[in-house]
């Protein structure tokens, strides 16, 4: 079944979605990073990004903000494209640890594994793998060039964050060296988790995060460049991960409500894939107690409940030409 919406009726649903939530005041700004702290926490955008690249935005859509987590989806793209999937799945994994995205218990639980690039120790784990082995500026310049060809356009990094970032990550060191004596990272451990925290610290606002997640939805080609960012094949895996781990232990509740495979990170944003549909992303800074953006879930889900679409549904959504984007 083909479920048809017209960019007008799309922009008005983002737009409503936007003045529903907007005043929400639940949640609070991850305060174990003092630069998070900071951030204003009124901040709200929501962007959407459609198979012919045009972007439907609403609210602070250019505001750059630090991507934290949703980058583990970039550095898991990177690593399938130089790896492919069975190396991957046998090196890290792909399974749902159930537990908080920075678990030691899962780790030991898993028996040595890493489990999943879309947590913290298979994103370091994954960090490590980034060829070429032992090449810090090199290893950086592949991982910012492929963020840079999913969203479109550069991601800077946040140094504030970044220093934040690099005296508070004391349980990500610990992750580091515990995966080390498992032979479970592949790279020096202390260069693997500075890029690992660098990356987390890059700069991305949410018509960028969009642009990614189209680009996943497209099955790799950016929808906006027109360029092949990855092959076909790895689309299916980077939403099974999504599907599988996106929200952490809260993964399955999520997509039970929006049928979005998305992947949260703390800076406050959230990017959905809706394969074959669209991408689309959400920002606020206030987080729930697994460390996902309150008003960016609630937002999502609202969209997604109204167009009655979801992974899980046989329902493919089209979007009509009918209106320029806002």
């Amino acid at each position: 079944m083909e479920i048809g919406i017209s960019k007008k009726e799309l922009q008005a649903l983002v737009r409503e979605a936007y003045e529903r939530f907007k005043d929400e005041t639940g949640g609070k700004n991850a305060d174990y990073i003092p630069y998070l702290a900071q951030i204003d926490s009124s901040l709200f955008g929501i962007a959407v990004c459609l198979p012919d690249g045009e972007t439907i935005t609403v609210g602070n859509c250019d505001y750059s903000f630090g991507i934290e987590s949703v980058s583990k989806v970039m550095t898991a793209i990177l690593v399938l494209k130089q790896y492919g999937a069975d190396t991957l799945l046998y090196m890290i994994g792909a399974d749902a640890t159930g537990m908080p995205f920075n678990s030691i218990m899962a780790i030991l639980l898993e028996k040595n594994h890493p489990s999943t690039p879309l947590v913290n120790a298979g994103a370091i784990s994954a960090v490590s793998m980034v060829q070429p082995i032992g090449n810090s500026e090199e290893k950086w310049k592949a991982i910012t060039e492929n963020i840079a060809e999913l969203c479109g356009s550069e991601c800077k990094l946040i140094e504030e964050l970044y220093r934040s970032e690099s005296v508070s990550n004391h349980n990500n060191r610990a992750i580091a060296w515990l995966l080390k004596s498992y032979n479970r990272i592949y790279d020096d451990p202390t260069l693997s988790l500075d890029l690992y925290t660098r990356q987390c610290s890059l700069g991305v606002n949410a018509r960028q995060l969009a642009v990614c997640a189209a680009t996943i939805a497209n099955n790799g080609v950016n929808p906006c460049t027109g360029k092949r960012v990855f092959d076909e094949a790895h689309a299916p895996r980077v939403v099974a991960m999504l599907s599988a781990v996106g929200f952490y232990e809260h993964t399955g509740d999520w997509m039970f409500t929006s049928g979005l495979p998305a992947k949260s990170g703390v800076g406050g944003g959230i990017m959905g894939v809706l394969p074959g549909g669209f991408g689309i992303a959400a920002f606020s800074p206030p987080l729930d107690e697994s460390g996902n953006s309150v008003k960016a879930q609630k937002a999502l889900q609202y969209i997604m409940n109204r167009i009655g679409a979801g992974v899980y549904s046989n329902r493919r959504v089209t979007v009509t030409q009918d209106v320029a984007a806002e």
